[in-house]
């Protein structure tokens, strides 16, 4: 009985070797990312709302209110909202049932080291449908007004979401010490903090239902539109009905929504993005995704409900203008490389062949620079904060912090590829030497 069992044992120990490098400067780096997430989110509230006074707030006033909410207990007990943590844990409960419930095909995904392939539920698209059909009902059944609870209710929603992301973080690190796991070759560090953090299991799962991706595509993804709508409901009570929304608030709306609605529609493509294929699943991908995008990528849309900005004609033409083309160069990139991927060339890209046997794209988008679809989602990250004006530098972090998030990708996949394909890749950078925008960077 022991042969059989160091028998199955050793193969699963060759699989997940201990992790010999580290990311974010390693423990202290995840540590104060842990706290330091969480801090954003309520930062970015708080220096921009109606309740702090301002986009920022008086500059002089902060320090002191800053001490003064450290040492208030009601400061505490305000971030908790129980009906808003209900609300929020039936939102969750909801996208779950939909998961199991609604039709969907099952899709493969990537070989993974153990040489299966995992298997995946489409129906994110049709649970954003059905979530949009009930709210927009409701809403219309019962008035904008109904709808801006998202809004009266934004730090406890905040609070219930990191709450949900600190109890999945440890449930996935705690299941992955159970035999068989396959661990993701990033997260088997051995340090607590680090792996916690960073994730330490690939694909944690119960039975079928994989946490990951459906963290990555359904919770955090629709909410954010769902706040989106919210918002503009806050502003429709506001200012006497839909009709008086501004053209901005709109924009936002529209804009966002067609995003999201894009990947969700566009499902299969997730499961070979590095999130899915590489990264474990911890604090890190469970804090962005149920916490850091819907609730700090709607910041525009709320900083729209206090400060409401009428563009006209001419500026609406071309923030449209310069998402169009950002979502056009974004959806063109991401369409080659997943039909190139899936064994169709249509339209005759060259490409390099390694050692390995991999094919990697030098003309076309990708011949470009080595991530096209980044400098799309960049276009488009500053179409989304132009409706918000120039009055406060508050409502372009988005556009601030998604480039620093793409170029540190596109650090980490430089990194892995030139691991992977050794002296191909030096090859390939000489053939594309641009990484995101072209003859830029």
């Amino acid at each position: 009985m022991s042969t059989t069992t160091k028998a199955k044992s050793e193969p699963m120990a060759d699989l997940n070797p201990r992790s010999t490098t580290y990311e974010f400067m390693g423990p202290p780096g995840a540590f104060l990312i842990s706290f330091g997430v969480p801090f954003m989110t309520y930062l970015l509230y708080f220096g921009c709302s109606e309740e702090s006074g301002g986009c920022p707030p008086p500059l002089q006033s902060i320090p002191d209110r800053f001490v003064e909410a450290l040492s208030d207990k009601t400061f505490w007990a305000s971030l908790w909202d129980t009906e808003a943590s209900l609300i929020y844990l039936g939102w969750y409960a909801f996208c779950i049932v939909a998961w199991a419930v609604l039709p969907g095909d099952w899709v493969e995904g990537v070989t993974m080291r153990t040489g299966e392939k995992k298997k995946y539920k489409i129906n994110a698209f049709s649970t954003f449908l059905l979530a949009m059909g009930i709210s927009c009902g409701y809403i219309f059944r019962n008035g904008p007004e109904s709808f801006t609870f998202l809004y009266q209710k934004w730090i406890g929603f905040v609070t219930a979401s990191l709450v949900m992301s600190v109890v999945q973080a440890f449930y996935v690190y705690a299941s992955s010490y159970r035999p068989g796991a396959l661990l993701a070759l990033g997260g088997n560090s051995g340090n607590f903090i680090y792996d916690w953090y960073i994730g330490r299991e690939l694909n944690p799962s119960i039975g079928s239902f994989d946490i990951k991706s459906f963290n990555e595509l359904r919770p955090g993804l629709i909410l954010w539109v769902l706040v989106n709508m919210s918002m503009v409901c806050e502003q429709a009570a506001r200012r006497g009905g839909f009709e008086n929304v501004t053209d901005s608030m709109w924009l936002v709306l529209a804009f966002q929504t067609w995003y999201v609605a894009d990947g969700l529609y566009n499902e299969p493509a997730i499961f070979t993005t590095m999130d899915i294929t590489t990264d474990g699943f911890g604090f890190m991908l469970a804090v962005g995704d149920l916490t850091w995008v819907p609730f700090v990528y709607s910041l525009q849309a709320r900083y729209l409900v206090f400060k409401p900005v009428e563009l006209g004609p001419l500026r609406t033409a071309g923030v449209v203008g310069l998402n169009l083309l950002g979502y056009y160069i974004f959806r063109a990139a991401n369409g080659e490389k997943n039909a190139f991927r899936n064994g169709q060339n249509p339209n005759n890209l060259k490409y390099l062949t390694t050692s390995t046997g991999s094919k990697l794209l030098t003309s076309g988008w990708w011949g470009r620079s080595r991530h096209p679809n980044y400098f799309g989602d960049l276009l488009m990250a500053l179409a989304w904060s132009l409706p918000t004006g120039f009055d406060t530098p508050i409502t372009y972090f988005y556009v601030i912090y998604f480039a620093v998030l793409l170029v540190h990708r596109q650090r980490r996949d430089d990194e892995n590829c030139e691991k992977k394909y050794g002296k191909d890749w030096e090859t390939y950078k000489k053939l594309v030497p641009y990484r995101i925008i072209p003859y830029v960077y």
